[in-house]
């Protein structure tokens, strides 16, 4: 499953959804979250087998694309306001907002929870999974599903055009150094968030917003372990026994 082309088209229509709740004067988590529900069910119904799912895709993200500029287009408000969905303003997010978020959280942190295994199961091996009796198709949906919500949740702090560098790039970067399933999504957890507290620290202090901050944190990251990555590759494929050694 790829994370990233499936995360892309969640932007758009979360970004879509921000968009219109804007126009509308209402909550802008909420109106992201819809869009996002929107783009993981439309995927489930247009995607269901493999060979269909890249159209839709491709059809989800043009629209959802051209449905967010429309939406900012006819919002008459503040330009700052436009502004913040599409490269993010921590400052904006109110108490309001700050409650939608953290439900929202605890949602996905309790369902990832309750079907952790079993995910790491299907995604090791979804041919051996289906033939244990692990229904493939319904984690698939529910990830597609979390994965909307955690962009959502993202979109308001981050933006809509870099949220992907906070979705996948930590991820990307811990697969560098280590293979561990337990070790690897700890790693993750931990560069996103050094990323997105030190974005906020940053920003906080300047006029810059904060998405320019968090992609370069997160790229720095993965560029070191990288570097780590490929050098301990390399000092191990020195060590190893030639056949004519051994």
């Amino acid at each position: 499953m790829d994370v990233r082309v499936l995360g892309d088209e969640r932007v758009q229509l979360s970004f879509a959804g921000a968009s219109v709740a804007l126009l509308l004067g209402t909550n802008i988590v909420a109106g992201s979250i819809t869009g996002s529900l929107l783009a993981a069910g439309a995927i489930g119904v247009l995607g269901a087998r493999a060979r269909d799912r890249n159209s839709a895709i491709g059809i989800i993200m043009a629209s959802g694309l051209g449905l967010g500029v429309l939406f900012l287009a006819l919002y008459k408000g503040r330009a700052a306001n436009k502004f913040g969905l599409l490269t993010g303003q921590i400052v904006a997010v109110d108490t309001p907002q700050t409650t939608w978020l953290l439900g929202t959280s605890g949602v996905v942190l309790i369902v990832l929870a309750a079907i952790w295994r079993p995910l790491a199961f299907a995604s090791a091996d979804p041919d051996v999974a289906e033939a244990r009796g692990v229904p493939v198709r319904g984690l698939s949906i529910a990830f597609m599903l979390l994965l909307g919500l955690v962009i959502a949740l993202s979109v308001q702090a981050v933006g809509a055009l870099l949220v992907l560098a906070l979705v996948t790039t930590p991820a990307a970067a811990a697969a560098r150094v280590t293979a561990s399933p337990v070790l690897l999504p700890v790693l993750s957890v931990v560069f996103a968030v050094a990323s997105i507290e030190g974005g906020i620290l940053l920003a906080l202090g300047s006029s810059i917003p904060i998405s320019p901050y968090v992609t370069t944190i997160s790229f720095t990251l993965y560029a070191v372990c990288r570097l780590t990555g490929s050098y301990r590759a390399r000092r191990w494929g020195a060590r190893r026994p030639t056949p004519q050694s051994a």
